[in-house]
């Protein structure tokens, strides 16, 4: 979504050609920054394609989740566009349970579902914000002991060299 409307509608156009394809899946954190990247001309012309689209957003507090951003994926929402989320667990950012549960609550209300929560990739200059595969495990248990199916992101991680990501189950919890 950092390229203007007019090449990506080019780009859904050539897409669209290829008879193989179903689907189109855009990943983007930019709406959770900038809300006005999705303009009206854009939710039209996913809207018209042929394609199921399928728009995954990158929130990982649901302080990023702002009136604006609700506002600009309505048209969306309505026009049939499936709206996924994927998170990173961020040490100090949303390292606790109440506020990834507050998170997926806040996604379902804004018409998006908790799709992904990721293990950071071992990135140079973030590890301050790693946390371990037994916290994350932790955390994913206590979202499942509280949050319907439906609104607990499915845990993974990415491996180098892997051609898909690696599902991690939860650490089983009692209910509070």
């Amino acid at each position: 979504l950092a390229t203007p409307d007019n090449r990506i509608f080019k780009m859904i156009e050539d897409l669209e050609q290829l008879p193989q394809l179903k689907r189109l899946r855009i990943h983007s954190r930019l709406p959770v920054v900038i809300p006005q990247r999705l303009t009206d001309a854009l939710s039209q012309r996913l809207q018209q394609s042929r394609l199921q689209v399928v728009m995954v957003l990158h929130i990982n507090h649901p302080n990023e989740i702002s009136t604006e951003l609700q506002q600009r994926l309505q048209p969306l929402q309505r026009g049939g566009i499936t709206l996924l989320n994927q998170s990173v667990l961020l040490k100090g950012v949303n390292d606790n349970s109440e506020t990834l549960i507050h998170l997926s609550e806040e996604l379902f209300a804004s018409g998006i579902l908790p799709y992904y929560l990721y293990l950071l990739d071992p990135v140079e200059g973030a590890a301050h914000f790693d946390l371990s595969e037994l916290q994350a495990r932790l955390l994913a248990g206590q979202m499942a002991a509280r949050l319907p199916g439906y609104l607990v992101p499915k845990l993974a991680r990415d491996i180098p060299g892997k051609a898909a990501k690696t599902q991690i189950l939860p650490q089983a919890v009692e209910p509070e």
